[in-house]
């Protein structure tokens, strides 16, 4: 079932008995599970709401077996267990090995199966991890339940679900404006809710936002820092490129997760360039997800900043930065400085 429609289904306060909640956009996933929360009513810890976590996934049975004293049904919630996904290479965090974590797997599988018809009249459950593989599990859940995939929305999607917040509070914003507010604070929900409450509450009711207003309220992710960064190597701008560089130092961001996610970045600019050269397809070759594929003309705008052998030295010199660094032969904040001042 897609993000919408369980969105619509709940909104009409239909709960299922099964569940399974899975993704990156957790900000849905956590506001899909409060609905539920709300539906259902009211929740007393340890009598009719139970939470299992991967030390008490044992225990799951029992507990759906047990009378939810004074109260027609039970809530369960099982999240993060490690459960739902097959063992090979990967073991529960409580003492157990893999056979094991197949064996509670199979069995809460054939429980399930088995009773069906009685859960669905005592219990509510839900199961949330961070992802999945088509365990025997799983599949009993797709069968008797309602999977769903909070995957990270699209930039179109997210642009719907922010406008709607913005005319509910009376507040104008044209669509080229939000799509600069994701491209300046990312795509993750949660952030993008906070920063579009700030910037609705700065506005005011009838007023308007714009990209003037979002350029100077809203928070700049660290991946757009990096952006910028790249934006004035390229144009040659020695001032501003250390001043970014000063930023984000100031507010915390680590020099070694500078100096990898700026190599990173410049890469995926190097097979930018690359595949505008040899005509390759760039989304496949960056292996661009589709809440992702605005970034296309971005890289490639700041592709057409360098020449392709600049690019590969750059590349160089930031690997061989960081052999030394971790050899003890160069302060790693000078060296930065230095590589960076050499390409503008």
């Amino acid at each position: 079932m897609t993000v919408d429609n369980l969105e619509k289904e709940l909104k009409q306060n239909n709960l299922q008995s099964i569940y399974l909640f899975y993704g990156e956009e957790l900000y849905l996933l956590e506001n899909a599970v409060k609905k539920i929360k709300k539906i259902f009513g009211e929740l007393l810890l340890g009598i009719n709401y139970i939470q299992i976590n991967e030390n008490n996934i044992e225990s799951l049975i029992s507990d759906i077996e047990t009378p939810a004293f004074g109260f027609s049904k039970k809530l369960i919630i099982v999240k993060n267990t490690g459960l739902l996904k097959k063992s090979r290479g990967r073991t529960l965090r409580q003492p157990a090995n893999n056979n094991n974590n197949d064996e509670l797997q199979k069995k809460i599988a054939k429980y399930l199966k088995e009773n069906i018809d009685t859960i669905k009249d005592t219990t509510v459950l839900i199961f949330i991890e961070n992802d999945i593989t088509k365990c025997e599990l799983v599949k009993v859940i797709e069968e008797n339940g309602i999977e769903c995939n909070f995957e990270r929305l699209k930039p179109i999607d997210i642009v719907k679900r922010l406008k709607a917040i913005c005319n509910a509070y009376g507040v104008n914003v044209e669509q080229k404006d939000l799509n600069f507010l994701i491209e300046t604070s990312g795509t993750d929900m949660q952030c993008l809710i906070n920063e579009i409450r700030k910037l609705i509450e700065y506005t005011g009711k009838g007023g308007t936002i714009t990209r003037e207003t979002i350029e100077k309220l809203a928070t700049k992710e660290f991946e757009a820092r990096i952006f910028d960064l790249t934006d004035n190597i390229g144009k040659k701008d020695i001032t501003k490129t250390i001043q970014i560089l000063k930023e984000l130092l100031y507010n915390k961001e680590p020099i070694q997760k500078i100096l990898i996610t700026l190599y990173n970045h410049l890469k995926k600019i190097y097979l930018t360039k690359l595949c505008i050269e040899k005509n390759r397809d760039i989304i496949s070759v960056l292996k661009l997800k589709p809440n992702q594929m605005f970034l296309v003309n971005k890289y490639k705008k700041q592709a057409m900043y360098f020449k392709t052998k600049e690019l590969r030295n750059i590349l160089e010199e930031l690997i061989n930065l960081d052999k030394n660094y971790k050899s003890g032969l160069i302060d790693i904040n000078i060296g930065l400085e230095a590589i960076l001042c050499t390409y503008i």
